[in-house]
C-alpha cells in the first residue's frame, strides 16, 4: 500500500499471512525493482534495473542491501521465508485456541471497549419478527465501515436461537481454491471463548477428507469468521457454539465455466454439509460472512471508484441482480451471473453464498440493506444485510 506519510513516501509492504511480522517501506525510486523478484528474472536483470534508476553503474552494494533486506524480512521465497512459514503453521497447529487476531486493530481488544463499540454500532436496530428464520448474511468488511449492515443483519437474531450451532461460512481470502478450511479450536474474542462443534467438524473431515484442510492456517489470520463470532457473542454472550468453515475460491469454475461441484472435492463437501443441514435443520443457524463487489485502484481497476457515484451506480444494479438470485435460492442463476466477464465485480463472498444455496436449497432471502463504502479514496467495497427463512414457512 502507498505510504500515507508525506515525509516518508514510498510503498509499504507486509505479509497478510503474518508469516512475517515485518513491514518495509520501499523508497519510490526502488519500487520498480520489485518487479525483478518474480522468480523468472535474474540478478543481472535487477542490477540493470538499478543502474537505470540511479544512473550509477556502481550498484553492487545497493543490490545486496535490497536483496538482504527483503530476505531477512521474509518477503522472498527462499529458505528464510520457508523457516518463517513452517514455524507459524506449526505454532497455529499446536495452539489450543484460535486467538483473536484482529482485536486491537479492527475492533477494541478490551472487553468493555469492544462492548461499547458494538453497542454504538447496534443503536437504532429495529428487530423484525420473521417466522422460520434459518440464517443471515452480514459483511466481513471492518465493522466501523459496515456497521449499518452488521446492525441490520444481527438485529434479526432472536433469543430462541442462542442454543443452536451457528454454522459460519466465511470467505477464505488466502485459502486453497476448491477446498474448505476447518479447525477444532475454540475462537477467542475480547468477550470470551466460543466453542467449536467438534462432532460436526469431525463428521465433515471424515466424510470429505480430500475436500478439507484440517487445522487450516488461514483460520489464524482470516477476519471473515472472527467478525461474525464477535457479533454473535455480543448478542448471546461468549458461550456460543459454532461450526467455522472457510470457503476457498471457486475461481476455476469462474475461469473455465461449469459449476463448482464439477470439482469432486467441492461436490463431496457440499454433499457432507448438505446431509448435516437436512438432518439437524432445527438445531442449526447459518451465518454468512461475505462482502460483494471490490472495485477501484486497490483492486486492479483503472477507474477511481466513489461509493454510489458514477460507475458504481451500474455496479449497484448488477449487485442487486445477483442478490435477487440469492434471495430466490437460485444457485444456478446466481452462479451464471458470477461467471459473467469472469466476475469482473470480484465478489469475494461468492463461494460461501453458493455453498449455502446448495446445502440449504429451501430458503427465501430478504434484503435488509445494501451499501457501498470507500475503503480508500479510490476503491469501493459493497456488502449487504440479508435474512433467510425456510421456504416452507414463506
Amino acid at each position: 500500500m502507498p505510504s500515507s506519510d508525506p515525509e516518508r513516501p514510498g510503498l509499504l509492504i507486509r505479509d497478510p499471512f503474518k508469516f512475517s511480522d515485518a513491514m518495509l517501506l520501499i523508497p519510490p525510486q526502488l519500487v520498480g525493482c520489485l518487479a525483478c523478484f518474480d522468480g523468472e528474472q535474474t540478478a543481472l536483470d535487477l542490477r540493470s534495473s538499478l543502474v537505470r534508476l540511479t544512473g550509477d553503474i556502481q550498484v553492487g552494494e545497493l543490490e545486496k542491501h535490497l536483496y538482504d533486506t527483503l530476505s531477512e524480512a521474509g518477503f522472498l521465497e527462499d529458505e528464510k521465508f520457508e523457516q518463517l512459514r513452517q514455524a507459524r503453521m506449526k505454532e497455529f497447529a499446536a495452539a489450543a485456541k484460535r486467538e483473536a487476531s484482529h482485536a486491537g486493530s479492527a475492533y477494541p481488544d478490551s472487553p468493555d471497549e469492544a462492548r461499547k463499540a458494538l453497542s454504538e454500532f447496534m443503536q437504532g436496530a429495529s428487530p423484525e419478527s420473521e417466522d422460520s428464520q434459518i440464517g443471515i448474511a452480514a459483511p466481513h468488511v471492518s465493522p466501523f465501515g459496515g456497521w449499518e449492515c452488521y446492525r441490520d443483519a444481527y438485529a434479526m437474531l432472536k433469543p430462541a436461537y442462542q442454543d443452536r450451532t451457528f454454522v459460519v461460512l466465511g470467505t477464505s481470502h488466502y485459502g486453497q481454491p476448491d477446498r474448505f478450511g476447518l479447525t477444532r479450536k475454540p475462537f477467542l474474542t475480547p468477550f470470551g471463548e466460543a466453542m467449536t462443534d467438534l462432532r460436526l467438524v469431525d463428521e465433515l473431515a471424515q466424510k470429505a477428507p480430500s475436500s478439507v484442510r484440517m487445522e487450516d492456517y488461514c483460520h489464524a489470520v482470516e477476519h471473515s469468521i472472527e467478525f461474525q463470532v464477535l457479533f454473535l457473542q455480543y448478542v448471546y454472550g461468549p458461550n456460543i457454539r459454532i461450526l467455522p468453515i472457510l470457503c476457498g475460491s471457486f475461481g476455476r469454475s469462474i475461469d473455465q465455466g461449469g459449476k463448482p461441484e464439477a470439482n469432486q472435492n467441492v461436490q463431496r463437501f457440499l454433499g457432507a454439509l448438505g446431509d448435516i443441514a437436512a438432518r439437524e435443520r432445527e438445531s442449526l443457524f447459518w451465518v454468512l460472512g461475505v462482502d460483494m463487489a471490490h472495485m477501484g485502484r486497490r483492486y486492479g481497476d483503472a477507474l477511481t471508484a466513489r461509493a454510489d457515484e458514477g460507475a458504481m451506480a451500474a455496479v449497484a444494479e448488477r449487485d442487486r441482480r445477483r442478490i435477487e438470485r440469492v434471495n430466490d435460492a437460485d444457485a444456478d442463476g446466481f452462479w451464471d451471473l458470477i461467471q459473467e466477464n469472469r466476475d469482473d465485480l470480484k465478489w469475494c463472498g461468492s463461494a460461501p453464498i453458493y455453498t449455502f444455496l446448495k446445502v440449504v436449497p429451501q430458503v427465501r432471502g430478504t434484503l435488509r440493506r445494501y451499501q457501498q463504502w470507500n475503503i480508500d479514496e479510490q476503491s469501493v467495497v459493497s456488502f449487504s444485510a440479508i435474512s433467510f427463512r425456510s421456504r416452507q414457512g414463506a
